[in-house]
């Protein structure tokens, strides 16, 4: 069965070649509805029907992945075929099997005897978080660290603000230094961007990351000292620092090393359903599955139980991302038609870095970041090298043209924490803060008091340090 599928995949892929080419310029901009259909019902159901979301969003998710590749098999078959297979096989497996190992091996990591909730502990831990994401990626990070922020503020009165500088720090800012850290760089990667060229955010991360630590620094001991001064501190912050499930430590360092092997290591390439993977690629693909197994059965059940570790959120992710996935399908192919595809207008207006960071950064802060980015990544590769084959492309743009795409790469990780949809990990830090008695502001209450006073401020100022 496997031999047969495969063997029809490969000549599907060999008649539809030539179409291939051109599909970009054929599509009609309209077939990049289901895309904005599905990242506005992740936007606006958990916030206006968010029971009936709970209970649906799969068949949402796959009623838009539906609308679009339904008519597209129909108009263009072999080739609409071998793009789809592309589409999951090349990015969507390895980025969830990435996503999934990160989660695991995180989750079976229990911190205990966070430092007390001053002002300066505090700080201390959203520092320490910050500096872990780009390892351990934002979503381990947050998952880590937000616990041990609760304990350590369990006896304090005003608790939000660090929750919310929390958000912006650990759950998208720290991520920006390795394909680790964010899941937008992460697709980056597998586009051909080397393993260690996102240091070139460092400076960047640094400027954000300092002025974010003082505003929270300042705002806390403000609030801390309007505290009544007999409030018995949490329990917990007296205890012993200690970590269960350290060995899930040498998964974490597994899941880096299994990366940056697929970045140094040039083996060839095999045809996988028709499509083109590196064998390095692969090995990765395995060794992540690998490592997940492996810290499932080396972390005991109680360790994870009192992480409150559950499959809802990375179920979820796996869910939705396989509609989004489909669905950017046709905003990829045009965008990487240049001026030839429906988007010619978007690629003669972004005409510098500064474009680009807003861009970029302002839809990543409304929608997932992780597409966001690769939108705008095709974009970039469009606008300068349309009708280039895509690793040549990468280069080129890398060599030529850096500074676009250090604005695409900032924008979707630090504007992730604009909102509480931007970035993944946002809402699960909500989520958690909320079951442990922080009473959370609103989506809208986020960002009027939090996210727009403190971020965009640094933002408009970080473009004209760096992207004027």
């Amino acid at each position: 069965m496997l031999f047969v599928l495969v063997a029809t995949t490969g000549t599907a892929t060999a008649s539809a070649a030539e179409g291939a080419a051109e599909i970009g310029a054929r599509l009609p901009l309209a077939s990049v509805l289901p895309f904005a259909g599905i990242l506005l019902s992740i936007a606006l159901f958990p916030l206006l029907a968010p029971r009936f979301w709970h209970h649906h969003y799969p068949k949402v998710a796959a009623f838009w992945a539906l609308v679009f590749a339904v008519p597209f098999l129909f108009a263009y078959r072999g080739t609409a075929l071998q793009e789809i297979l592309h589409v999951y096989i090349a990015d969507y497996v390895p980025f969830l099997l990435l996503l999934a190992a990160l989660f695991v091996a995180s989750g079976g990591i229990l911190l205990q005897g966070a430092p007390a909730g001053t002002p300066r502990g505090n700080t201390a831990l959203l520092a320490i978080g910050t500096l872990l994401a780009s390892w351990i990626g934002t979503t381990g990070a947050a998952m880590l660290m937000i616990r041990p922020v609760l304990r350590a503020n369990a006896g304090r009165k005003h608790r939000v603000h660090t929750i919310c500088f929390f958000i912006f720090l650990v759950a998208n800012v720290g991520g920006a230094l390795t394909p680790l850290g964010d899941p937008p760089l992460f697709l980056g990667f597998l586009h051909g961007v080397p393993f260690f060229w996102t240091l070139r955010l460092l400076p960047h991360m640094a400027f954000l990351t300092a002025g974010l630590l003082a505003a929270h620094y300042v705002l806390d001991t403000i609030l801390h000292r309007r505290e009544a001064p007999a409030r018995p501190a949490a329990p917990a912050s007296r205890e012993p620092f200690r970590i269960e499930g350290a060995q899930n430590l040498l998964c974490l360092a597994g899941i880096l090393g299994a990366v940056l092997l697929s970045g140094l290591w040039h083996a060839g390439s095999v045809r996988v359903l028709g499509v083109p993977r590196d064998v390095a690629g692969l090995v990765r693909d395995g060794l992540l599955a690998g490592l997940s197994v492996v810290s499932l059965l080396i972390t005991p059940a109680r360790t994870r139980a009192a992480n409150d570790f559950t499959w809802g959120p990375i179920r979820e992710v796996a869910i939705l991302f396989a509609g989004i996935f489909m669905t950017i399908l046709p905003a990829i192919a045009i965008l990487r038609a240049g001026p030839a595809g429906g988007l010619a207008g978007l690629l003669a207006w972004a005409s510098d870095p500064a474009h680009y960071f807003w861009a970029c950064g302002g839809l990543s802060s409304f929608l997932d970041n992780a597409p966001t980015y690769l939108t705008f990544f095709n974009s970039e590769l469009g606008k300068f090298y349309a009708g280039m084959p895509e690793p040549e492309a990468v280069r080129a743009l890398l060599r030529e043209h850096p500074a676009f795409l250090e604005a695409i790469s900032a924008g979707a990780v630090f504007m992730g924490a604009n909102t509480y949809i931007g970035n993944a990990p946002n809402f699960m830090v909500r989520s958690i803060a909320e079951e442990a008695g922080v009473r959370m502001p609103s989506f809208f209450g986020y960002m009027l008091r939090y996210s727009i006073p403190f971020l965009i401020p640094l933002f408009l100022l970080m473009t004209w340090i760096f992207f004027r």
